[in-house]
């Protein structure tokens, strides 16, 4: 059966309803038109040119994102522009590209779920309500407990990263309760002290918010933004069973592009 725009939406937002997204988040449709057959679907961390590149070069005609790609609308249409160029080809390619983030992040099983999944974390649980009483974080616990550079370590091999930060008082101090939550969450910290967490991971942490971690006592462990990537293989994973399920002829590709902004040295 060939499948719509509107139809993969559809059981996209079945599974993470739109109602779950956080305010501002500019999730959803972000280019193209859904009422296009869908043959070829691309997932993705990020919408990025060279991704733009790497879906054209493999003729797909929808791209599944988790990040929006327009936080920032264009003020123009000059081409020379990268972004905008990037919006041209995508036009010209008759490419649809549809964003689920926030939304992503709180649906269970989400982000947050597959995060904690992939650090073998048990007894996983909620955390960390927004404005809608739904909550985005997701703590459990460590089959045994850690020192915190030992959880660290752990967490570098896990997502193959070439480095880290860690906010704590004592890198000794032994950890079993854990919380994640994907992306900038450093703004729930409190929520992590409330449920009792030893540790929380999360990225981009800002100065002034370390400090403030640091002063109350909470170990908190910044692998960066970038281990989100684990929605390029789980989306991937869902639209395959849902083709299999409703019999859609669909070729789902997970991106191969690296959309890391950071080197370390």
């Amino acid at each position: 059966m060939i499948v719509t725009g509107v139809q993969l939406v559809q059981q996209i937002e079945n599974y993470a309803p739109l109602k779950l997204k956080m305010e501002h988040d500019p999730t959803g449709l972000q280019l193209g038109n859904l009422h296009q057959p869908v043959q070829r679907v691309l997932t993705t961390l990020d919408v990025r040119p060279e991704v733009v590149q790497e879906a054209i070069e493999q003729k797909v005609d929808f791209i599944f994102a988790h990040h929006p790609v327009m936080f920032h609308p264009a003020h123009n249409l000059d081409t020379s522009i990268p972004q905008n160029k990037m919006y041209a080809d995508l036009l010209s390619h008759q490419i649809t590209v549809y964003a689920a983030h926030t939304n992503m992040d709180k649906t269970q099983p989400g982000m947050n779920d597959w995060l904690a999944q992939a650090l073998k974390l048990q007894n996983i649980q909620s955390f960390g309500a927004d404005q809608d009483g739904v909550a985005l974080g997701r703590w459990g616990t460590l089959s045994q407990p850690q020192t915190v550079l030992q959880l660290a370590q752990y967490i570098k091999q896990t997502w193959a990263l070439s480095g880290l930060r860690i906010i704590a008082n004592n890198i000794q101090t032994q950890v079993q309760k854990v919380g994640i939550i994907g992306g900038d969450g450093g703004k729930f910290y409190p929520q992590a002290q409330a449920n009792n967490l030893d540790v929380l991971i999360t990225g981009d942490v800002y100065y002034h918010t370390a400090h403030d971690m640091l002063a109350a006592g909470l170990n908190v462990i910044d692998p960066g933004h970038h281990i989100e990537a684990v929605f390029i293989e789980q989306t991937k994973i869902l639209l395959e069973q849902w083709s299999q399920k409703y019999h859609w002829q669909l070729t789902i590709l997970a991106s191969k592009t690296n959309t890391e902004p950071f080197k370390f040295i």
